[in-house]
């Protein structure tokens, strides 16, 4: 008998594999690696199906302070928003969950490793990733992708075995984690349709603006109002639960899977969006124009290499070291107003800000230098091009 770990998320696709590959002879150790995204009832429940769907064991692991310290901080000090959307909160998770994997298939001297990916997504390609780079050789059994199988049909086949899925969660495919939540569903397979209000995870009930302040040190949030939090995933966390009821951070993203197909995803990421967002105005405020340019160049091609499953090429490393290096002096409060379903960044306070030098006022006042001094300055710029003229005038002669 084949022993094999497998990637459990206690979803429809993960739940029908358990049962599926026991059927098949496969002695099935369940393993739950947790983002963020678990509360300890739902880890429990997750439990008891695996074992009850014939899981030989189950077991969870908490990767978050990881995910965070290694990753997410990262998406932070870029600014990381696929095609300026999607703060990639599923992109980033999966490879956690797919290297935490590996690492225990290995430790358990495991056959093989199995997940619940269809063969139209990204999930896939990751977990297949981190699987052949585990360092051991490992059988890669996936059930779904291999049988093609519909929501539905999954649903009817843990039903004919006793499990009743829940009918909603048969409608939705719903991921939750640390950074944010995806929501998938009919509406997202065509270009035409927005999901519905039920469908999101946390219901819009606050009605009133609310003025929220988010406080910085070296790029990473510290807290927000007069909140103050041991490690950014507890803050990251109780801002969410702030900031989620006012609808923030929700939106439909379309993007190009690793495949290369089309694909449409509903989020909700309040606290992930929230942060970027003034993470970048804190920047623009406290950083010189090229560190921005590069940064720019530098963080979308970045999230694009974790987007693709990349995580582990050694390049992403030296990244890292340029985005940390970058953040000495993005320090600050930012302020900001939560309205339903939209906020504004209202401006920023940093002993950095660079915007209050005492050089000048932008189209008011210059302190630090003449007209004359712009003058020679403008003449030596023009140059370049004055030079183009003049050989460009010689040959139309």
């Amino acid at each position: 008998m084949l022993k094999i770990v497998l990637a459990y998320s206690g979803g429809l696709d993960t739940s029908f594999c358990v049962k599926y590959l026991t059927e098949q002879g496969y002695e099935v150790h369940a393993l739950t690696v947790d983002t963020g995204g678990f509360s300890a009832d739902e880890l429990r429940e997750m439990e008891q199906r695996a074992l009850s769907l014939g899981a030989a064991s189950y077991r969870s692991i908490d990767v978050t302070d990881d995910y965070y310290r290694e990753c997410l901080r990262y998406l932070v000090y870029g600014n990381c928003l696929r095609y300026q959307t999607y703060p990639m909160s599923v992109s980033a998770e999966r490879m956690f969950q797919a290297l935490a994997t590996a690492r225990y298939a290995v430790e358990i001297d495991a056959d093989g490793v199995a997940h619940g990916s269809t063969g139209a997504g990204n999930d896939q390609v990751r977990f297949d990733l981190a699987f052949e780079l585990s360092g051991k050789e490992l059988e890669i059994i996936t059930p779904i992708r291999d049988l093609k199988l519909s929501r539905q049909e999954e649903v009817d086949f843990l039903a004919k075995h006793g499990l009743q899925w829940p009918e909603k969660k048969g409608t939705y495919s719903i991921n939750a984690g640390l950074w944010g939540t995806s929501v998938g569903g009919a509406e997202t397979l065509t270009s035409d349709t927005s999901l519905p209000d039920d469908a999101w995870p946390v219901p819009v009930t606050e009605t009133e603006a609310r003025k929220l302040d988010i406080h910085f040190t070296e790029g990473q949030i510290t807290g927000f109002d007069d909140r103050t939090f041991v490690g950014q995933v507890a803050a990251i966390r109780a801002l969410e639960e702030l900031a989620a009821p006012f609808g923030v951070g929700r939106d439909i993203h379309v993007g190009d899977t690793i495949i290369g197909i089309k694909g449409r995803v509903g989020f909700a990421a309040a606290a992930a969006v929230l942060i970027i967002k003034a993470h970048h105005l804190l920047e623009k405020h406290t950083l010189g124009k090229w560190q921005l340019f590069w940064k720019e160049q530098l963080s979308n091609w970045y999230g694009m290499m974790l987007h693709e499953g990349q995580f582990l090429d050694p390049v992403m490393r030296d990244v890292e070291a340029f985005l940390e290096s970058s953040q000495a002096t993005v320090n600050g409060t930012v302020h900001l107003t939560l309205h339903p379903h939209r906020f504004t960044l209202d401006g920023i306070t940093s002993d950095d800000d660079l915007l209050g030098a005492g050089f000048g006022s932008y189209g008011e006042m210059n302190n630090g230098w003449t007209g004359d001094d712009v003058r020679g300055f403008t003449k030596i710029l023009s140059v370049p091009g004055r030079i183009r003229n003049s050989v460009h005038q010689k040959k139309d002669a």
